[in-house]
């Protein structure tokens, strides 16, 4: 292959971000193509709040009720925009597919810096896993409680699918989602701005569209003021509740370091990608405070909604759809109709996770850090990491199996995807308010004087929910209602530590160049 032309230098001096990634000493490999709106689409697409929203509105109702759904939302979302507007002043100076673990490197300093990559690099991975996991699993729940409706209802007798058919559908869910993901990014950017467009849209639609049409409203008292105590579990502390309902939120606005892993596919990523976070996290906490507040309109019965004796088999918001219809033209067609709504939304959201997955996996091996390294970091013809794509895949579909074992096993595993992703997201800026206080040279974006003040915030607000949510949900505490999320993030603590300790510690040496500087 012969040398640039003039015509390709003077291109490539035009983005900065191109220009910065060769000044941390990696080459252009993958297809740099997406504008910030695709960023943007990326990250909003995985937050999703039509996915997290219906997903864990259970939780919400259960613990809280409305209070906590309506204001725990708003809390959690101003202190995530602490966290990614910190995340974003990083991103800045450090626009590489390898995000969060990169920075640490870059922010330990170099006698810290193979141990900080690597300990938030697995947390990172690990919990993108983990995160992927829980988005189609939900979704594969979604289909068997579709099917169970369509079918007449628990009542009605109707369906009610299996366990193996349910891990059957999450199985076929994530090979499709593997294909699409070996698209060109070219194809991967047009499914992402569908994705993000049909989130809004959908948001709008169903918010309005159910508390219309269902004959028997909440009152506004209802939806501002109701505090529900009546969770089942022994629980009576009121913050306490409210803390525990606040997992919905949280569970909900995660995954926007998706702008970061995509940077070096995007074009002027200094100030792009950071663009991306603080949009995502924003526009989402807007339009899921609409989507709460309208499906929370159309709640009346939150015990019904809760019991698993209901026709949608105690999946709360699939009941509230279906009874809004039911209650007005007799049946719940229209219901089960806006269900696809949302099982459309959780797809994309799937879609979107596996792609940030894999280019986290691929940067992550592109410099030693994974068993079988040059085979995941390898990109085939269309500038795609497709393999690191089927290991995200395999890897996710590994972790569901455990809830052929127990839920509880299950629901340990999709702990980490918050707590677990939460903890990668803090380990940068910890390092960048302490070791790097005075060496952190910021990029385009950057929060100046209140950088240092922002991210203490940040790393409490991370502190705070990771011990808020590995407290006991249920009392008296037994092996089946005992809070495993502890138990599962402190493994993957040991593992990372210990193989750190034994092995890693010899070789992996943080970040690598692979260009000649």
């Amino acid at each position: 292959m012969g040398p640039p032309s003039q015509v390709e230098n003077e291109n490539t001096s035009l983005d900065s971000g191109h220009a910065r990634l060769h000044e941390l000493g990696y080459k252009q490999e993958l297809k740099r193509d997406l504008s910030v709106i695709s960023n943007f689409a990326f990250s909003f697409s995985i937050i999703s709040v039509l996915t997290g929203i219906t997903t864990l509105y259970n939780t919400g109702l259960k613990f809280g009720g409305p209070v906590v759904l309506v204001y725990g939302w708003l809390i959690a979302g101003f202190f995530t925009m602490v966290v990614g507007l910190s995340m974003a002043e990083i991103c800045s100076s450090y626009p590489t597919s390898g995000g969060l673990y990169y920075w640490s490197a870059k922010l330990a300093g170099p006698n810290w810096a193979p141990f900080a990559s690597w300990l938030t690099g697995w947390f990172n991975i690990v919990g993108q896993w983990a995160v992927t996991t829980s988005i189609d699993f939900s979704l594969a729940q979604l289909l068997q409680v579709i099917i169970l409706l369509g079918t007449g209802g628990r009542n009605g007798g109707g369906y009610e699918a299996s366990k193996y058919v349910v891990i059957g559908f999450h199985g076929g869910i994530l090979f499709i989602h593997a294909i699409i993901n070996s698209l060109s990014i070219t194809w991967l950017s047009l499914f992402g701005q569908f994705a993000a467009m049909w989130n809004i849209v959908g948001v709008f639609v169903l918010m309005i569209l159910i508390p219309t049409v269902a004959t028997e409203k909440a009152s506004a008292k209802f939806v501002f003021t109701h505090f529900n105590t009546d969770n089942g579990d022994g629980i009576t502390s009121k913050p306490y509740i409210f803390f525990l309902g606040l997992l919905m939120s949280q569970y909900t606005i995660s995954g926007y370091d998706a702008s970061a892993h995509m940077t070096e596919e995007t074009k002027n990523a200094d100030t792009n990608g950071p663009k991306g976070i603080i949009s995502a996290i924003g526009i989402s906490v807007v339009v899921g405070w609409g989507y709460i507040l309208g499906i929370t309109f159309a709640v009346t019965n939150i015990p019904y909604l809760l019991s698993s004796e209901n026709d949608a088999g105690g999946y709360a918001i699939a009941e509230v759809f279906y009874q809004a219809f039911k209650s007005r033209y007799g049946n719940g067609v229209g219901g089960i109709i806006c269900l696809g709504v949302v099982a459309v939304t959780i797809f994309f959201c799937g879609m979107s996770s596996v792609t940030s997955n894999s280019r986290m996996a691929y940067a992550f091996s592109r410099d030693g850090a994974m068993p079988l390294s040059s085979l995941w970091h390898k990109v085939n013809q269309q500038e795609v990491p497709m393999n690191a794509v089927w290991l995200s895949v395999v890897m996710s579909f590994c972790m569901a199996l455990t809830s052929l074992g127990s839920l509880v096993a299950f629901q340990a595993m999709v702990s980490i995807a918050t707590i677990g992703l939460y903890i990668a997201y803090a380990l940068p800026i910890f390092l960048r308010v302490t070791l790097a206080r005075k060496s952190f040279v910021p990029g385009p974006f950057n929060l100046g004087f209140f950088g240092v003040l922002v991210g203490w915030i940040a790393v409490l607000w991370v502190t705070t929910i990771s011990v808020l949510f590995s407290l006991p949900v249920a009392y008296p505490i037994t092996k089946d209602t005992l809070n495993y999320t502890p138990v599962a993030v402190g493994g993957l603590l040991i593992l990372t530590v210990s193989s750190w300790i034994l092995y890693a510690r010899h070789w992996f040496r943080g970040p690598i160049t692979n260009i000649d500087t």
